[in-house]
């Protein structure tokens, strides 16, 4: 087939991209042209470039225009926000027989009530990201309900990987918090540290992509949970991590308050978002559907992600450690 990856550069294109190069697919990476890929494979050479700065020109209303000219089988769309964004995605590929898949977010689903989430159990959602994401499938499963477009959507958890600082055991991207637990510190851990977070590998999510892509017939109207088939609570990620410098987790429970006196604004914020979700998301749809086959756990997860980190200098750890 003929594929467009609209952000192709980013955490699931560096996967992606490569995998359908490999399946025989034909490739087209469309990107702002400011970064390359977090890994340079091969297949990278193999792929036709196309330069676009995705605001401006949803902003000039000719980027959808753009992606249909391209004429793909399937339009694979990694960086959209906003239902406009995908509403004029939407309306140029109407009348074609393009697949669009969209890259959603587990924020879609609000707090957890009942776990594992599924895709029908999920609460609303809250805060402008998720209520934005879930607009955006929402919009999409009734394009395709009125016999408009191919569409299906694929909604990550965290995202992790070789390149970029996961989120930690904290639910924030304080490196400083992994650095104190290998070297058996104390850290205070804002509620009972039994939340839980959502990793998955990047290019797990790239499988589903790829799945959803070369499945359409099964995949349009469908919106599926990408997660490791595992999920680490405070305390375990940050029991792993200890480990990893031969100790143990020496965790103090705070309150939010007391958290929000001693950790920078930014890093507080991400943890009330992580956390105060503290979401477990059952994989089974994606697996029945589409068989959805997760390679990596949530800790292999965080483990190949952070120890990328350590080994090209962007995170400090305790000698002796072993990640």
């Amino acid at each position: 087939m003929r594929i467009v990856v609209i952000g192709a550069t980013g955490h699931i294109g560096t996967f992606l991209v490569p995998r359908l190069v490999r399946a025989g697919h034909e490739v087209v990476a469309v990107s702002r042209g400011t970064s390359t890929p977090y890994a340079d494979t091969p297949e990278w050479t193999r792929v036709e470039r196309v330069v676009a700065d995705r605001e401006q020109e949803d902003r000039d209303g000719t980027f959808g225009d753009r992606v249909a000219a391209l004429a793909a089988d399937a339009v694979v769309d990694l960086v959209c926000f906003t239902v406009e964004s995908a509403g004029q995605l939407v309306r140029a590929l109407r009348g074609s027989r393009t697949h669009l898949v969209h890259c959603g977010s587990i924020w879609r689903a609000g707090v957890s009530h009942v776990l594992p989430i599924t895709e029908a159990t999920m609460t609303p959602p809250f805060g402008e990201y998720g209520v934005r994401k879930d607009a955006i499938a929402r919009l999409l499963q009734e394009e395709t309900a009125s016999g408009g477009v191919f569409t299906t959507s694929v909604h990550p958890g965290h995202i992790s990987g070789p390149g970029w600082m996961p989120i930690g055991p904290l639910g924030n991207l304080d490196p400083s918090v992994v650095t104190r637990l290998t070297r058996g510190e104390t850290v205070e851990v804002p509620g009972l540290g039994a939340e839980a977070m959502a990793h998955v590998h990047a290019d797990d999510v790239a499988q589903l992509f790829q799945l959803a892509v070369e499945q359409r017939d099964a995949a349009s109207g469908g919106a599926f949970f990408a997660t490791a088939p595992t999920a680490l609570t405070v305390r375990g990620y940050a029991q792993l991590v200890a480990s990893w410098g031969g100790r143990e987790a020496r965790l103090e429970s705070v309150s939010w308050d007391r958290f929000r006196e001693v950790t920078a604004p930014d890093h507080a914020d991400a943890s009330w978002q992580h956390l105060s979700r503290s979401q477990v998301f059952s994989t089974a749809e994606a697996e029945r559907v589409l068989g959805y086959a997760p390679a990596w756990t949530a800790s292999e997860t965080v483990r190949d992600a952070l120890r990328w980190q350590v080994e090209h200098g962007g995170l400090e750890v305790a000698a002796g450690t072993t990640i």
